[in-house]
């Protein structure tokens, strides 16, 4: 096809009636589905290190608030968990997990029957945002910066509200 062409059946296409109007609703519903898809991956991510944090702390501590051995295994998984998945499971990232499930320890309560089931499979996608309706960089900000719990639940409702991005809210 050449260039006129191409021209021409673009032409007659926009002359559609219509067209328009549909080009312009199936590009918001797309967008609207990334956007959906992009909140539903960062809450089951942000889910499942609240879900290693709590094993961190319940299965490898018995529960203490710090284990003898915890920086030992930090380096352990450390480097077991980044040789599979790759970057992102320091030993600095895996303390923030251990960190922000004691910080958000009651968020989802669960029998200790269900402990070792992972939370995807426990809660629907729609009840883990609820949970955790923040990107997983607002709470690394919110648990690693010292805070009383009535600033970090200010801030944590304020962030939401507005809608801010990790910069506003640091």
């Amino acid at each position: 096809m050449t260039k006129r062409q191409d021209m021409e059946t673009a032409s007659r296409l926009a002359a559609i009636v219509g067209y328009d109007e549909v080009l312009a609703s199936m590009a918001e519903l797309l967008e609207s589905a990334r956007r959906t898809a992009a909140r539903a991956t960062n809450a089951i991510m942000t889910a499942t290190y609240w879900e290693i944090g709590r094993r961190i702390v319940e299965l490898e501590q018995g529960g203490k608030e710090r284990a003898q051995y915890g920086k030992a295994l930090l380096q352990r998984l450390a480097a077991d968990l980044s040789e599979k998945f790759g970057r992102g499971f320091s030993v600095d990232n895996l303390e923030t997990m251990r960190i922000f499930y004691q910080t958000y320890t009651n968020i989802c309560s669960t029998p200790s029957s269900e402990k070792s089931e992972t939370l995807s499979r426990k809660f629907t996608v729609n009840e883990i945002a609820c949970k955790f309706p923040l990107p997983w960089s607002h709470y690394v900000l919110l648990v690693r910066r010292p805070r009383s719990s009535e600033a970090r639940t200010f801030y944590e409702a304020e962030a939401l509200r507005g809608g801010w991005t990790v910069r506003q809210l640091a």
